[in-house]
């Protein structure tokens, strides 16, 4: 399972260390350490580090080394191997211990038996001598009474505050959480106090000296040389370029890149032979006294991102997968050994449904982009698309403490542009939008101008004309449907679709398509085709009229579109120098890692996050989506990532839920005073109280390209807005009190979100002006009902069409979006009429209701014909008060989980 397991070495043999001891390793001693990471996919990453305390014998250091070969070789043959030297530590073997580890004398060698201290020592973390001390470093001096941190005059903003996490370890480690804390400045003399009672402890000050070149004792990295190992001797392999075909799977290597050396294990090999080739290359390496290179072990098939970064051309070889009856024996072996297991064996990966992270209750605008200008679209048009233009969309919804913006653009793949989106939107770009259409061609006078230029035939759409469409999505707030070229070639077993020209519609449902696939095609043709009857087309019986559209029957796939899912997320600190991108890996990254005078990216493979400080320089804030995009176009991980990956730009205190949650967020963090120096140091004193800025209104969050539209009046976000909706077959009451739960304006206000996939809300019925208007006072009391999915056994019957006869009537006029809001939540005195049945009635408010015992889900008389996830909706005022202890209008504005706990109690959930 997930977690780090650790072995000291002991009389040549590996001793569990237990869990209350992990991070605490002795100087004298040398260790084995295994880092198990669960991945998404159900399989588990192996990492073995082996650590070699600066006064082990070399006999253990050799044990050691071979020890871990034989772990690897156990857990299947796929782990990296890595040396880690006292002093000379991988940023990744620190990150399992963080902030620290402070290794201590003696070992189990040396008969060492550790006893705890009467008496506080006073220590430096470096030998206790003035001469340790110098500018460019930060020191930690800790006294009986109070650490010290010395910060070097040329030490960085960031790396004084990540010291300032080894003062807190060892105030809780050395001093039970209490003592006093001081910051001293190189440079600052003896006029503060705290200065001169640290340097009290050296005998007074005296000013430091300049480091000389022959201080720096780190070699450089060389240019990469690769070596054959066999026999006890490197040889070299001669090769104009580094190329994976002179890696044979029968031999080991080793490359060495001067301050990393690399050995790289044939799949092939025996366990003799990789554990003579690292017993070689130690020797090796001691005996040209570079005993501090990082040594990492690879398997072949398994190799880390920088050693394949090291050769100009890398083919992954043919199948190196390791087999299930292995996988068994290594199992069994481990189990004997007294090793959890579990994980070994191949899991099955888990089926997670994507989940948006975001309020889907805010409001959205959306401009078309036309040349050098830009026109608000109406709600109706808001969601459809054309696949030669270009949209700037910005949303607007309920953050924690504030409004949150999601600012961004949609580049269509036709569009002259060279960034494109379409076909890589996130889930948090579909579930804003709910129902959103992409047309072909384009309609501004830059898709008009490229198209003129280039020659190319414009195929733009046309209500008459012939047009295909795939739909594509999860439910009715996450549905798609896509254009595509009207030939057969174009359907696929896996969706639904609708065809149509002039005169006829129909709709194409796949061999593996579901009901609730073929219940969105229903929804889809209300908003492209609402007026007009479908002629339905199984696969596999359609009609000769049918392929005639399409020019003919032809081969098309079965498979669902491969949509690219997030990975394990990898965090980088970046630095943009002039046109060069350099990137860091933060391993093991939690919040504390986000400093706020730098710029990070966090790399989920389907999207990227560039995350600004607000301490960031302008300058540098600007190019924050060059940044993103640099990063994408260098690959850094190796991931064949697509240019095309939705890239957000977060700034500091403005992050979305979707992306806190990859950490345990603490929002207070970024709402404190001065640098990440000022504000740890500030924690540190105040015993964790933040000093907290007047909150403000931040920037906003942008996907895509950075865009920043103009104030305007902000229009309500609208699943869809047809003119003339199709007919279900349902009561005007329903359908009205439908139309209102449906409605984005009663969307959930809580975040994250219920999961996208609902039973389907029925259609609406709107007629005319008046009719919405009647329906204003049910949505006033409805707005906030809207639950998640109820169990799947609630069956609902299937939507039946009728034919519409009557004319449609006259679309209202658009209203500016703070009038329509008004509007919207002001209550009518109309009521709506209608047949009142046996057993129903109506409330003061004209809402149909239902006695409290035929709404329970335990009712043996239950009433038909209703919205079975929104029950208390039917109940009267008088009756919901009495039962619930509180009005509508106070439980529509109670959490949504205490909401639900109120229903289940009164068997209504």
């Amino acid at each position: 399972s997930s977690g780090i397991e650790i072995w000291r070495i002991e009389n040549f043999n590996p001793v569990p260390v237990p869990k209350s001891q992990h991070g605490k390793f002795f100087m004298g001693d040398s260790y084995v350490i295994l880092k198990t990471t669960a991945l998404k996919n159900g399989g588990l990453r192996h990492e073995i580090h082996y650590w070699l305390g600066k006064d082990t014998s070399q006999d253990e250091a050799g044990t050691a080394a071979i020890k871990t070969v034989e772990l690897d070789a156990a857990l299947g043959g796929r782990a990296v191997q890595y040396r880690e030297i006292q002093g000379q530590e991988t940023e990744k073997f620190l990150s399992y211990f963080k902030p620290c580890i402070i290794p201590q004398e003696g070992g189990i060698a040396s008969g060492f038996k550790h006893i705890e201290a009467e008496e506080h020592q006073t220590r430096l973390f470096v030998p206790f001598a003035r001469s340790s001390l110098n500018h460019d470093d930060i020191f930690i001096l800790d006294t009986k009474s109070k650490i010290f941190q010395f910060n070097g005059s040329n030490s960085s903003i960031p790396e004084r505050a990540k010291a300032l996490e080894v003062v807190q370890y060892v105030k809780d480690t050395y001093h039970d959480g209490k003592c006093e804390i001081a910051a001293i400045e190189d440079g600052k003399l003896m006029a503060d106090a705290e200065s001169g009672e640290f340097w009290g402890f050296f005998g007074g000050f005296a000013p430091l000296p300049r480091k000389t070149s022959s201080d720096e004792s780190k070699s450089a990295d060389v240019a990469p040389k690769l070596f054959c190992v066999e026999r006890g001797e490197a040889v070299p392999v001669e090769g104009d370029s580094l190329t994976r075909e002179l890696l044979d799977t029968y031999k080991c290597y080793f490359l060495d890149c001067g301050l990393e050396v690399f050995i790289w294990m044939g799949r092939n090999t025996s366990l003799t032979s990789r554990k003579a080739a690292c017993s070689t290359v130690d020797e090796l390496l001691c005996s040209l006294d570079r005993s501090k290179s990082h040594i990492i072990r690879v398997i072949e098939g398994f190799e880390t991102v920088k050693f394949r970064s090291k050769f100009k051309s890398w083919t992954q070889s043919s199948n190196v997968s390791v087999t299930e009856d292995s996988r068994g024996k290594v199992a069994a072996l481990l189990k004997r050994q007294g090793v959890n297991v579990k994980g070994i064996l191949k899991a099955e990966t888990p089926k997670e449904e994507i989940q948006p992270y975001i309020d889907c209750s805010g409001d959205l605008q959306v401009w078309h982009v036309n040349c050098q200008k830009k026109t608000l679209l109406p709600a109706s048009s808001q969601s459809k698309f054309y696949s030669g233009d270009c949209y700037i969309f910005q949303y607007s919804y309920p953050g924690e403490e504030k409004e949150d913006h999601l600012i961004g653009t949609w580049i269509g793949q036709q569009s002259v542009e060279a960034r494109i989106y379409e076909g890589n939107e996130p889930i948090q770009f579909f579930v804003i939008f709910q129902s959103f259409i992409v047309f072909k061609g384009g309609v501004s006078e830059g898709y008009k101008n490229h198209i003129a230029e280039k020659e190319l035939p414009d195929n733009t759409y046309g209500e008459d004309g012939l047009a295909l469409f795939r739909v594509q999505g999860s439910g009715p707030d996450n549905m798609q449907a896509i254009q595509v070229d009207s030939v057969a070639s174009s359907l696929n077993s896996s969706y639904c679709y609708i065809l149509f020209n002039g005169s006829s519609v129909f709709t194409w449902s796949g061999s593996l398509t579901t009901s609730e696939d073929q219940e969105l095609v229903e929804r889809m043709l209300d908003l492209i085709k609402p007026n007009m009857q479908s002629k339905l087309q199984k696969e596999g019986a359609e009609s000769d009229q049918f392929w005639d559209l399409l020019g003919g029957k032809s081969e098309y796939p079965s498979q669902k579109i491969a949509r690219e899912f997030e990975s394990d997320p990898h965090l980088f600190s970046c630095t943009l120098l002039k046109d060069d991108l350099k990137v860091t890996e933060v391993h093991n990254f939690n919040q504390d890692d986000l400093m706020t005078e730098d710029i990070f990216i966090l790399d989920c493979h389907s999207d990227i996050f560039v995350w600004v400080g607000q301490q960031v320089q302008s300058n540098k804030k600007m190019n924050a989506l060059n940044i993103g995009e640099q990063f994408l176009a260098r690959d850094f991980l190796l991931e064949k990532i697509s240019l095309q990956t939705p890239i957000y730009v977060v700034m500091e205190g403005s992050e979305p839920t979707f992306f806190t949650r990859f950490f345990s967020w603490d929002s207070t963090k970024s709402m404190m005073r001065g640098n990440s120096f000022q504000r740890k140091l500030s924690i540190l004193i105040n015993g964790g109280t933040p000093v907290m800025e007047k909150p403000k209104r931040r920037s906003s969050v942008s996907s895509g390209r950075s865009a920043a539209p103009e104030k305007a009046q902000r229009s309500r976000s609208m699943s869809f807005s047809p003119e003339r909706v199709r007919v279900r077959g349902r009561s005007p009451a329903f359908n009205a009190l439908a139309a209102n739960f449906e409605n984005p304006l009663a969307r959930n206000n809580s975040t994250p979100p219920p999961i996208v996939r609902k039973i389907y809300p029925k259609s609406v019925t709107p007629d005319s002006e008046k009719s919405a208007s009647r329906t204003a006072a049910i949505a006033a009391l409805s707005a906030g009902f809207e639950q998640p999915a109820p169990a799947r056994n609630f069956i609902f019957p299937r939507s039946t069409k009728v034919n519409p006869s009557s004319p449609s009537p006259k679309p209202e006029p658009e209203k500016n979006s703070k009038e329509n809001s008004v509007e919207a939540t002001k209550p009518k005195p109309e009521t709506i009429q209608e047949d009142v049945k046996e057993g129903e009635a109506e409330d003061e408010e004209g809402l149909t209701i239902y006695p409290y015992e035929r709404l329970k889900t335990t009712s043996t008389d239950p009433v038909a014909d209703i919205d079975v996830t929104k029950r208390e909706t039917y109940l009267s005022s008088a009756e919901f008060k009495e039962k619930f202890g509180v009005t509508k209008d106070v439980f529509c504005k109670l959490p949504k989980w205490k909401q639900n706990k109120l229903k289940m109690s009164l068997q209504l959930f």
